[in-house]
């Protein structure tokens, strides 16, 4: 029977299952950590204790929220042996469909060889499961010591983020100079530039300077770009700098000093 979810009845009538069906729809059937507060950092207080600090979460459509850290108990190694424990944030359904949620530590078997993580529950709470664990740390024990406790979750970016990776910007001059200019747009984390250069160095091997580039529009490393004049008489190599500087190199040969062109593309 078809429902009207978010509508006046007259009654109290829309349920947590309606609505985990909706974030589940909308966010997909991954879990997530959600980028808000501590994003459930954790923190090694001793050996035997862990702390959790606040933070929301998705699983399987359900939102849970950490609202202050919790301290949880990790039990003690044994010398000569290591074990592998996940911290996971456990649902259950219990009698009376009376629905729950919190963080539990699942302890692994001990071993002398490599350790694996513990079995924990898989069964979707949108296909009938009572009872779903969220992985969301491996604690790592050898002997009585704690390791580095590994992460296993995703943190799901908020939608102002996806707005950004999608909008482009206008076309804006990012150096100009007597020489020419450097214009680019930017969609996202893509760029693009376009280089009018009036004039090229002579020489085999000259270099020359572009300019600066702004720091929001500087990849990530080093770029190198080829360019090639008309029948083979300009041979450049354009270098796009991390620190933003903009050069490029003759590549040998005769070099003529026609102004010259080019659009260079790549992510930030």
């Amino acid at each position: 029977m078809v429902e009207l979810v978010t509508g006046h009845a007259n009654k109290a009538h829309a349920t947590a299952e309606q609505a985990a069906g909706l974030n589940a729809g909308i966010l997909g059937l991954d879990d997530y950590v959600l980028d808000v507060h501590d994003k459930l950092k954790i923190t090694v207080v001793s050996a035997n204790k862990v702390t959790i600090g606040t933070g929301e979460l998705v699983m399987q459509g359900r939102h849970v929220s950490q609202g202050t850290p919790e301290d949880l108990i990790v039990t003690n190694g044994s010398q000569g042996q290591k074990r592998n424990d996940l911290i996971v944030c456990r649902y259950a359904k219990g009698s009376q469909n009376i629905e729950s949620a919190k963080l539990v530590v699942v302890r692994g078997t001990p071993t002398t060889g490599t350790p694996t993580d513990p079995a924990v529950n898989t069964t979707s709470p949108l296909d009938g499961g009572t009872t779903y664990d969220m992985p969301l740390y491996r604690i790592p024990l050898d002997g009585i010591t704690i390791g580095a406790p590994v992460a296993l979750f995703n943190v799901l970016k908020p939608m102002s983020d996806v707005w950004d990776s999608l909008t482009q910007t206008e076309v804006l001059t990012l150096i100009n100079s007597t020489s020419g200019t450097v214009k680019g747009y930017r969609r996202g984390s893509l760029v693009t530039l376009r280089i009018d250069w009036k004039s090229s160095a002579s020489g085999s091997w000259n270099t020359g300077n572009f300019g600066t580039l702004p720091e929001s529009w500087r990849p990530p490393m080093d770029l190198n770009f080829s360019y090639g004049g008309r029948d083979g008489a300009n041979q450049k190599i354009i270098n796009v700098n991390a620190n933003g500087t903009m050069t490029y190199a003759n590549q040998g040969g005769t070099q003529g000093t026609n102004a010259f062109g080019m659009t260079v593309s790549y992510a930030l």
